[in-house]
């Protein structure tokens, strides 16, 4: 039979646990500060330490959540600056890129400033997304030209889910099968 053991944690103990917790959590993901916030109060509310309230825990992740910051381990600019740069890459908009940060926990500060930069870099931004998005569902002008106006209901729809406003997507669903293919050679 193994002995149980019943020893008290310290809240030292609880912010050193914590603070490793959190570095190996950042090694893993690179997680946003809000992700780690939840995190931490997730892991422990699991383990569940006696003795020690809610709101010292809730404390306790802020300085370590701080100390972090400090350290430039966890960094909510850079975050969302190469969320949104990966994002781009995969064809998403503009809209849901702002809706993916703020989900995250990003301040609005730093999202209005990641899609201000990504705006200046490209003014057209979303039209190049959604001719990405076409190609990688093969939707709009992706399609054969007979199948087109069958789908077209489909495709716009496609796009609006995507985030895409009206114009964008009735731009790109009108574009003629040679200037797309020219499009997707410059991307």
């Amino acid at each position: 039979m193994i002995p149980i053991r019943n020893k008290k944690k310290s809240l030292q103990v609880t912010v050193e646990e914590m603070r490793n917790f959190a570095l190996a959590y950042v090694e893993k993901y690179a997680p946003s500060k809000q992700q780690l916030k939840t995190y931490l109060l997730k892991k422990y509310l699991k383990t569940s330490v006696p003795n020690v309230k809610k709101q010292d825990v809730t404390n306790l992740i802020d300085i370590v959540l701080a100390d972090l910051e400090k350290n430039k381990f966890i960094n909510d600019k850079f975050y969302s600056e190469s969320r949104a740069k990966s994002m781009i890459q995969r064809g998403n908009s503009i809209n849901k890129i702002r809706s993916y940060l703020f989900v995250k926990g990003i301040n609005n500060e730093f999202i209005k400033e990641t899609i201000d930069k990504i705006r200046d870099e490209n003014s057209d931004q979303d039209f190049f997304s959604a001719i990405k998005l076409c190609k990688k569902k093969r939707i709009g002008p992706a399609r054969t030209v007979d199948n087109r106006p069958l789908f077209y209901k489909k495709d716009i729809s496609l796009l609006a889910r995507n985030g895409f406003d009206f114009e964008t997507s009735k731009k790109v669903m009108d574009i003629e099968k040679e200037d797309y293919l020219k499009i997707i050679n410059l991307l």
